[in-house]
């Protein structure tokens, strides 16, 4: 969410200069982009420029951070200029802990997309779904927590049945995963049950589902007690911060940046903020609705500091859309207070859809998950 807030920065405060660095031409969405992978939206619909920053008055560099010092105030980029700062906001996103799951790298996921972060696997993905025979199996690999889009890899296994279902029916979904509860589950198990019958087979760590080693060579996955072979594995990789995140030292031990939830200027590396998926931030989930919420709020307390105030506390709130069928989806929402600095529940605010498939919540709720979509990119990319 590093361009949102670049631009409600420059809003606040329109004789600042505000600099976005960024080495992409191109912004790809993950939200959405598990309809991609089922063949129900085209990757062009997920794709964003950003020249509606230039006419703010952003500064574009098109480079990539490679380090920080925070002591001097300065970015080295890839260039190898370096560039000053007076505040520094970060909005690294996730990396990939390559080391963590046995047989899992790189080259692995040419072959095991982990299709989460948007793009190229997005589409790899897809075409093994379209290539592979009725009557295959598609093994889902779901890592511990903490990982982005916690209903993620639910509502990828969702509509990927939905494809199955209509093009591949004899075909079979396996979820391996490795915590015992999920995000949304009562909703999702209930739309799986509804809509897609035993045509997805969800075991969780208790059930020893949790994925030990993977073998690209020879399509399996192995858990503590079973092997499983499949036609097409979408493996989702452990995770931390980004890794410029690392070398900034604004995550700790977790692999995760500390935050302090009024002003997310980091609890290690003062002057730096931090926002979005990198965050510890709980009970804030990883999300796209989320990281926006915070963005904005990080660039009124940016702004507010920056003019000799103190950041205020303040509430934050989160929706979280997932599609359960093509035309059906369901939410969960919270609101959180930031009073002593840490992120907090508001005691009866927020909660799940309610389980009912007959008053056409449901569809109503996919209609407002293209509402937000819309209005999201919208505000971020012009």
């Amino acid at each position: 969410m590093g361009v949102g807030l670049a631009g409600y920065l420059k809003r606040l405060l329109p004789s600042a200069e505000v600099s976005l660095v960024e080495p992409n031409v191109e912004y790809v969405s993950c939200p959405f982009s598990n309809l991609v992978i089922s063949g129900l939206r085209d990757l062009s619909a997920q794709t964003f420029r950003y020249e509606a920053l230039s006419r703010e008055g952003i500064r574009i560099i098109r480079a990539m951070a490679t380090d920080v010092a925070a002591t001097l105030r300065t970015v080295t980029l890839s260039t190898g200029d370096k560039l000053p700062f007076d505040r520094l906001v970060m909005s690294p996103g996730i990396s990939f802990r390559w080391d963590a799951l046995e047989g899992y790298g790189e080259s692995a996921a040419k072959v095991m997309p982990h299709a989460w972060k948007a793009g190229s696997q997005t589409v790899l993905l897809q075409q093994q779904l379209r290539a592979m025979p009725d009557g295959g199996v598609v093994l889902i690999s779901v890592p511990p927590a903490l990982f982005r889009c916690p209903p993620g890899p639910y509502e990828r296994a969702s509509l990927i049945a939905h494809y199955l279902k209509r093009e591949k029916p004899r075909s079979k979904l396996i979820q391996l995963n490795s915590n015992t509860r999920f995000s949304k589950q009562p909703l999702f198990t209930d739309a799986w049950q509804t809509h897609y019958g035993t045509m997805i087979e969800w075991r969780g760590a208790s059930d020893f589902g949790g994925v030990t080693r993977v073998d690209a060579g020879t399509m399996q996955l192995h858990t503590d007690f079973d092997v499983e072979r499949g036609d097409v594995i979408n493996v989702i990789p452990p995770q931390q911060a980004g890794e410029i995140a690392q070398r900034a030292g604004v995550a700790d031990a977790t692999g995760w940046c500390p935050v302090n939830a009024i002003s997310f200027e980091s609890r290690r590396v003062p002057g730096i903020h931090v926002v979005g998926d990198a965050t510890i931030a709980a009970p804030m989930p990883k999300s796209a609705f989320a990281a926006n919420q915070q963005a904005k709020v990080c660039a009124i307390q940016v702004a507010r500091m920056l003019s000799d105030l103190a950041p205020q506390a303040t509430t934050l709130a989160n929706t979280c859309y997932s599609y359960t069928t093509a035309e059906t989806a369901i939410s969960v929402s919270g609101v959180y207070r930031s009073d002593d600095g840490n992120f907090q529940n508001v005691p009866g605010a927020g909660g799940m859809s309610p389980a009912d498939n007959q008053s056409g919540l449901a569809a109503r709720e996919a209609i407002q998950a293209v509402d937000w979509f819309s209005a999201i990119t919208r505000e971020t990319f012009g």
